[in-house]
């Protein structure tokens, strides 16, 4: 069976998945991360991209991301096109890293960002790392130094973290600070290692 000992770890912009996935690699869990993998792949279809995005996607023999970014966000087309060319390929690299993990017999984490918007992968259990709406706008705008209305239009775009929470099988509430995030993991790691059967 594909993704047996997986599960899934997703959240929000600016929730604090990041920190919490350190946390949770300390705790003993392995990862496959999604976005690595993404970063990785677009980095071997330069001419694809160029063909959809035209010469100025890539700057110095790499693919601008940033550059990307902005065109995929206000262009719905050029996004369906760029989901086409990379997801399957995505999907296969992270299936192969799976099928490696599985064999270990034991839990292990995969971060895929848009687990529940895109629905593609037949993974069991998730991990949502959750902080609300509110506090999402205020870390964003402190990040990226944007404004508040460019915040709001960002975590916007993405399926509210409220439905995110109630689709998860495990909350890591990071609406505190550092030592409650910890806890948070902290517990999260004995749910799961509680709930599986290896």
């Amino acid at each position: 069976m594909d993704f047996e000992y997986a599960v899934a770890l997703t959240g929000g912009i600016a929730s604090g998945k990041s920190t919490a996935t350190i946390m949770l690699s300390l705790f003993g869990f392995r990862f496959i991360d999604a976005d690595k993998i993404a970063h990785q792949i677009i980095e071997t279809q330069h001419q694809k991209i160029i063909n959809i995005f035209g010469e100025t996607s890539i700057v110095d023999g790499k693919v601008d991301r940033k550059a990307l970014g902005k065109i995929i966000f206000s262009n719905k087309e050029k996004k369906k096109e760029l989901e086409e060319l990379m997801h399957p390929l995505i999907y296969k690299e992270i299936l192969a890293q799976s099928k490696r993990q599985d064999k270990h017999q034991k839990p292990y984490l995969i971060d895929i960002p848009l687990f529940f918007e895109k629905g593609n992968y037949p993974i069991a259990e998730s991990v949502v790392v959750y902080t609300p709406k509110s506090k999402q706008i205020q870390r964003l705008m402190d990040r990226d130094n944007i404004t508040k209305e460019e915040a709001i239009q960002k975590i916007e775009s993405q399926m509210p973290i409220e439905e995110k929470r109630n689709n998860a099988t495990y909350v890591i509430d990071n609406s505190g600070n550092l030592k409650l995030l910890e806890q948070e993991c902290e517990k999260v790691k004995k749910s799961i290692l509680s709930n599986s059967l290896y």
